[in-house]
C-alpha cells in the first residue's frame, strides 16, 4: 500500500517536474524567498498607473476566459465529461498565461515593501494554481476542469476589479472586501461540492477533494482573523480608550 502510494506521489511530481510552469514556480519561491533583502536594502515604489492598468487588465482577460469557458460547457455533454475539447484548449491556453502574469501580484508587493501581504495562503495559491493549470492545458482541457477554472475566472473579475478600484483611489477603497472574501469561500466550497460528486459518481482524482478542503480552510482562517476575531476585540478596545 505505501509502495503504491509512494509510487504514484513519484509519477506525480515527475509530470508536474517536466511541465513549462515548474522553472518559474521554482524562481517564483525563490525571489520570496530572498525578498528581505530588497525590503532591506530598497525604498518602496510607487506604482500607482502600473497598478491600475494591470488590475484592469487582469478583470478583463478573466472576464473574457470566463465566458469563453461558459461557452464551451454549454455546447459539451455534461459539465462532467473527461475528454479533451478542441474548442476549451485556446481558453485552457489563456488562463494558463493569466496565471504566470498573476504572479505579479507578489512582485508588486515586494518592490512595494508590502512583504507582511505575502501570506502562506498567498504563495499557496498562486504556486499551486500555475502548476495545475498548466497541467490543464498540456493534459486536461476537459469540461469537467473547465467548470473549476471559469468560476476562479469569475471570482478573479471581482478580485481585480476591486483592486484596480483600491489602485485608483488608495485613500477611498471600496466598502465590499469582506463580501469578496465571503464569494471566495463560496467558490471553493462549491468546488468541493462538485469536486466530490465527480470523485463519487465520475471517476474524477480526489486530489479536487483535498484541493478544495486546503483553499476552504485558508480562507476560511483568514476570514475568521480578518472580521470575526476582529470584530470581536473592537468593544476591548474601545473599553480600553
Amino acid at each position: 500500500m505505501a509502495g503504491v502510494l509512494l509510487e504514484k506521489l513519484m509519477r506525480g511530481f515527475l509530470l508536474i517536474s517536466g511541465l513549462p510552469s515548474f522553472p518559474i514556480f521554482c524562481v517564483y519561491l525563490l525571489i520570496i524567498l530572498q525578498s528581505h533583502w530588497w525590503q532591506k536594502h530598497t525604498r518602496p515604489l510607487n506604482l500607482k498607473l502600473i497598478l491600475i492598468f494591470y488590475n484592469f487588465t487582469c478583470c478583463s482577460v478573466n472576464a473574457v476566459v470566463m465566458f469563453g469557458f461558459c461557452k464551451g460547457l454549454y455546447q459539451s455533454e455534461s459539465i462532467f465529461q473527461k475528454q479533451n475539447s478542441a474548442q476549451l484548449k485556446i481558453y485552457f491556453c489563456i488562463y494558463w498565461i493569466t496565471k504566470v502574469f498573476e504572479l505579479l501580484d507578489t512582485i508588486f508587493m515586494i518592490v512595494r515593501h508590502k512583504r507582511r501581504q505575502i501570506t502562506f495562503l498567498h504563495v499557496y495559491h498562486h504556486a499551486s494554481m500555475l502548476l495545475l493549470s498548466d497541467l490543464g492545458y498540456r493534459l486536461y482541457s476537459w469540461p469537467a476542469i473547465a467548470l473549476f477554472l471559469s468560476i476562479n475566472a469569475f471570482v478573479h473579475v471581482v478580485l481585480y476589479l476591486y483592486y484596480g478600484l483600491c489602485a485608483v483611489s488608495p485613500e477611498n477603497p471600496p466598502t465590499w472586501k469582506k463580501q469578496l472574501t465571503q464569494l471566495q469561500i463560496v467558490q471553493f466550497f462549491t468546488d468541493f461540492v462538485f469536486a466530490a460528486v465527480g470523485y463519487v459518481s465520475h471517476g474524477f482524482c480526489i486530489y479536487g477533494i483535498f484541493y478544495g478542503l486546503t483553499m476552504m480552510y485558508l480562507f476560511c482562517n483568514f476570514y475568521y482573523h480578518a472580521y470575526v476575531k476582529k470584530k470581536k476585540s473592537e468593544p476591548v478596545i474601545k473599553k480600553l480608550d
